[in-house]
C-alpha cells in the first residue's frame, strides 16, 4: 500500500517542514542520550529509546510529506510501518521496531520489567535509525537539514 492511499485513513498530507524534522532529530538525540542514563530505571531507559524511535520515524514520514492523523488509534505503529516506504527500511528492521513498539505498550500498561537485554536492543536500534534517517535525509531531501 503507499503513502497516498493511506491519506485520510491514517495519514494526512503536509508540506515538509526542515525546522520541525530537525527539532525531531535533534529531540532523538537527546532521548537516545537519555537512554544510557544508567541513574534512571531501565523501564524509563527503554522508554527513552522508545521516544526517539517514535521521533525519527515522524521525522522520516513528514520530510515525505505526510503525517499520522493522531486522532485515529494506531498512529505509533503506521509510522514505524511504513519506514519501508518512507526511507526504505529493511522489512525486517520495520518488525524488530514494531515488536519494540509491542513491549513498550505491554510495559506501559501492565508495569512489567524492561530487561536491561530489551533497553540496549531499543537504544541500539534507535541509534541505528537515527544514523538511517539522516543518511536518507542528506541523500534525498538535504534542503530540509539546512
Amino acid at each position: 500500500m503507499s503513502l497516498d492511499n493511506l491519506v485520510g485513513k491514517t495519514l494526512e498530507k503536509i508540506e515538509p517542514d526542515g525546522t520541525a524534522i530537525k527539532r525531531l532529530l535533534s529531540a532523538a538525540e537527546r532521548n537516545i542520550a537519555d537512554s544510557h542514563i544508567m541513574e534512571v530505571s531501565s523501564e524509563n531507559r527503554f522508554d527513552a529509546a522508545y521516544k526517539a524511535i517514535m521521533q525519527l520515524s515522524n521525522a522520516a514520514l513528514q520530510a515525505n510529506g505526510y503525517r499520522t492523523l493522531t486522532s485515529k488509534p494506531g498512529h505509533h505503529m503506521t509510522m514505524i510501518q511504513v519506514l519501508s516506504q518512507t526511507i526504505g527500511l529493511d522489512i525486517k528492521t520495520v518488525i524488530v521496531l514494531d515488536a519494540l513498539r509491542k513491549q513498550r505498550n505491554v510495559a506501559d500498561y501492565s508495569g512489567d520489567i524492561v530487561p536491561a537485554s530489551a533497553v540496549d536492543e531499543c537504544a541500539k536500534h534507535a541509534e541505528d535509525l537515527l544514523h538511517d534517517v539522516n543518511a536518507w535525509l542528506k541523500a534525498n531531501k538535504p534542503e530540509l537539514l539546512k
